[in-house]
């Protein structure tokens, strides 16, 4: 996609502009000569009462372009004020170009209910902060209201966090085959699963760093997250090798939540869940993705409908305290007749949650090679899919209480975890919300040092260390003592200690 712009608007946010209309696109010099690329004009000038935004597109020999006013405002900056002049004009010149207009209107980041948090933080009432983000941010009505909905839930929920909070997330980056979508670091290959008992060993002096770090920081561990890839692709010997290790580096009693990302059905047993328990795990995710076997086959996933039931039932007797399902609306050959069957059945089972994410493809995704076609801008079915299951899953008794957001997602629809009460996942929140530190450990992992001045919804300082992406490079490194340098020094600089 070829962008000019006349403006102070960052350029990155007039880019995702353009994604939510051409999902997939590429930015770059080499767009600029390429005539069947769309090409995205955007300009804004300063008034004495706000800003006046000029937005121009062009694609497949049509042309559109719009005005739109954003009026200064005592709650906004003149940024923000900038933003969502472009955003205004660029929904209306693309949304008429492509007669499409975006459910989420011009909110293009990670976190939708961001902004209905921090208005609500401003004193302003559940009902005035829906009506601006229909009318200030273009959301539409029924999406303005989930947006606030979920912030108040974990407003309420995260209640007032604390500076001296953190906590801990595990990463086990190897699955038994890959998904055709997949967008995570894991592996498949059978010389790169042979690793895994080396990289247990490295995993453990990695976990140990942390935890000595947190330590020495005085902090405190409310949560730890088991994820992947599948973390129960370790055999049984490995699993308790792991959980008894953690077990002495942290008393797991005193979690608020410890989550083991079960994942694929096909490696749960009920040996596994039943250490999982002994060491004191109190939240499993089980992922179907889909209760239709020719929609799993053709995602590449290895287990089938019945291999699912079989494992959530074993999730079920396990005793562990609350069990995660996911699934995912507007994956392919999927309908909205089998994904609304699939929501019925799971909620049937009532899960203590219930994840629906929207089908999202990475541009390394195999999916791609076989189908370069496969973002849709309007999602086919994906918008009736997640109707369908916010409208049931809430009529069931579960309440949203988390949501997030990717680029390239079908539709540009959202991610929403739903609960029952007093079962949230609440690592989910305060990984997404930025509410405290996350200490990482392992390949592909990602230690995110928070300082939230002590309150939910501050944009505070954030620092991010990257672990090596791939396990044969995470082997080869250790960079445990500059993540310990790194964090005391953040704390320290930020007065936290």
């Amino acid at each position: 996609m070829n962008i000019k712009i006349d403006s102070a608007v960052n350029r990155y946010y007039v880019q995702t502009l353009g994604m939510i209309f051409f999902p997939g696109e590429k930015f770059g010099e080499s767009e600029e000569n390429n005539p069947d690329a769309p090409s995205l004009y955007v300009k804004t000038v300063k008034t004495q009462t706000g800003i006046e935004a000029y937005a121009e597109i062009s694609y497949g020999g049509n042309t559109r372009s719009s005005t739109y006013i954003s009026e200064f405002s005592n709650m906004r900056t003149e940024e923000r004020t900038i933003k969502l002049a472009v955003g205004g004009a660029v929904i209306c010149a693309a949304g008429e170009l492509m007669g499409y207009r975006p459910a989420w209107g011009m909110l293009i980041g990670v976190r939708p209910s961001k902004v209905a948090s921090e208005m609500l933080n401003a004193g302003l009432s559940k009902t005035r902060v829906k009506k601006l983000l229909n009318s200030d941010y273009l959301v539409i009505p029924k999406k303005a209201s989930l947006a606030t909905d979920i912030a108040v839930t974990e407003k309420r929920i995260v209640g007032d966090p604390s500076v001296k909070d953190c906590s801990v997330y595990i990463s086990i980056p190897f699955c038994p085959t890959r998904c055709t979508y997949c967008s995570f670091v894991s592996y498949t290959s059978k010389r790169l699963l042979s690793l895994i008992p080396e990289y247990l060993e490295k995993l453990k002096q990695d976990i140990r760093s942390n935890f000595d770090t947190v330590k020495k920081l005085g902090l405190r561990v409310r949560t730890v997250y088991i994820g992947g890839g599948t973390p129960t692709i370790l055999d049984e010997g490995q699993l308790e090798d792991l959980l008894s290790f953690i077990s002495g580096q942290t008393d797991v009693d005193a979690l608020d939540e410890y989550t083991l990302e079960a994942g694929r059905p096909d490696t749960i047993t009920a040996e596994k869940f039943a250490i999982a328990k002994a060491y004191g795990v109190t939240r499993v995710s089980v992922n179907p993705q889909s209760l239709c076997d020719d929609v799993l086959c053709g995602i590449g996933r290895s287990h089938n409908t019945e291999d699912f039931f079989r494992a959530y039932d074993i999730a079920k007797n396990s005793g562990i305290r609350t069990v995660n399902v996911d699934l995912i609306a507007g994956l392919p050959a999927d309908s909205f007749k089998k994904f609304s069957s699939t929501i019925d059945k799971i909620i049937s089972l009532e899960p203590q949650n219930i994840t629906v994410h929207t089908f999202c493809v990475k541009k390394s995704a195999e999916i791609l090679r076989q189908n370069s076609q496969v973002y849709s801008v309007r999602g086919g079915d994906a918008g009736k899919c997640v109707d369908y299951s916010q409208i049931k899953i809430q009529q069931a008794g579960y309440i949203p209480y988390y949501m997030y957001r990717q680029k390239n997602t079908v539709g540009n629809y959202e991610n929403v975890g739903f609960s029952l009460p007093d079962h949230e996942g609440l690592y989910n929140i305060y990984m997404m919300e930025e509410i405290h530190s996350i200490f990482a450990a392992g390949a592909g992992a990602v230690t995110k040092l928070v300082d939230n001045k002590g309150k939910y919804g501050s944009s505070g300082n954030i620092d991010r260390l990257f672990s090596h992406k791939y396990p044969y490079e995470y082997l080869r490194e250790d960079k445990n003592k500059i993540f310990e340098e790194a964090a005391l020094k953040f704390y320290s600089e930020h007065g936290m200690l």
